[in-house]
């Protein structure tokens, strides 16, 4: 049971080379896989003005008293405090990437939640990209979604530059991506975009992933919500159960001392322990990624990873398409870590 005392200490920044044989061939979007919810939200701007798309009584309000509404959503909109690879050698392989123009940016595109962010898209991808070079057998999924005040140019732009940065390490969306199937072409990223003309355009780029979202500060509702979604059944594909709590303008307005951070951790218990109960898996109820707010801060990464080994997925086996004697060179498909014959 090496792999599962490895979990317990904390840092998982290979496990998913260290998953179980059995597992290999499982298509991604069945098996548990650690994400962070918001997952820029750690470097927000707090000299920023408020998102066009919040609330008007708080773009109203923020207008008048920028010193005090901008520290106050500074502090329930900050989701996260570790940088994205950090949050790669927790774990994490989902990264919820909110994206926005910034007035007075320049032209370049940052990420928002609330406000905007000090750190550019650009940094941010190319932190990940830098990660994946040491960490050859982790795949990560990358959900581009919001792109407040984008237009169809920077759409244009952003696709292009992604395609370029990651290039051969994008997972087509036409195929069915397992641990094997990915090893063996040297692919490592799942890029999803929520706009469905530049998916149309880019085959490197899926559909948006359906986030299971209960819009509430009550961990008991967030649950309860999460688990009447499973029993209406899970899509196919990727999908996202957040465990993320939320607020209104208004309470935050009201209680600008207090912060998104003491409200999660007076619930992670209760959050972490239904999860725990999870089973991952292609069946009516079973689980994929699980998203989570200030990921460094528990057990969170190690409690999702060690789900998928709970049981061994039933799935029918992959066939290689790679030449036997050109995956022996790469040594890929035709062997495995367990050494097993496949």
């Amino acid at each position: 049971m090496e792999d599962e005392e490895r979990l317990q200490l904390g840092g998982n920044p290979d496990w998913m080379s260290l998953l179980p044989a059995e597992l290999l061939d499982v298509p991604l979007w069945n098996l548990a896989i650690p994400g962070s919810h918001d997952s820029m939200s750690f470097c927000l701007d707090v000299s920023s003005p408020v998102l066009k798309s919040e609330p008007r009584l708080l773009r109203v309000i923020d207008m008048l008293f920028p010193c005090w509404t901008r520290p106050c959503i500074y502090r329930w909109a900050t989701t996260q405090q570790s940088v994205l690879s950090d949050q790669c050698d927790l774990g994490i392989r989902f990264f919820d990437l909110r994206i926005a123009r910034k007035p007075a940016g320049g032209g370049k595109l940052f990420f928002a939640h609330g406000i905007y962010t000090l750190i550019t898209v650009k940094e941010a991808l190319g932190e990940l990209a830098t990660w994946l070079d040491t960490h050859p057998k982790e795949i990560i999924i990358i959900a581009c979604s919001h792109f407040e005040s984008l237009t169809d140019e920077d759409h244009c732009q952003l696709a292009d530059y992604i395609i370029s940065l990651f290039g051969k390490k994008l997972c087509s969306s036409e195929d069915i991506p397992t641990l094997r199937s990915c090893w063996c072409r040297g692919q490592q990223v799942v890029v999803s975009y929520d706009d469905q003309q530049m998916v149309l355009q880019h085959p490197e780029l899926w559909n948006g992933i359906p986030y299971w979202y209960a819009d509430s500060s009550d961990p008991k509702k967030v649950i309860a919500y999460l688990e009447e979604q499973k029993h209406r059944g899970r899509p196919d594909g990727f999908y996202v159960s957040g465990l993320n709590l939320t607020e209104d303008a208004a309470y935050i307005l009201l209680h600008p001392l207090q912060d998104m951070r003491t409200l999660t951790l007076r619930a992670l218990s209760l959050l972490l322990r239904w999860a725990s109960e999870q089973q991952p898996g292609g069946g009516a109820g079973g689980l994929n990624v699980l998203c989570c707010d200030f990921v460094d801060v528990s057990h969170f990464c190690s409690l999702v990873i060690r789900l998928n080994y709970k049981k061994v997925l039933a799935a029918p086996r992959a066939v290689c398409t790679v030449p036997r004697a050109t995956a022996e060179s790469i040594g890929c498909c035709h062997s495995n870590q367990a050494g097993h014959p496949t």
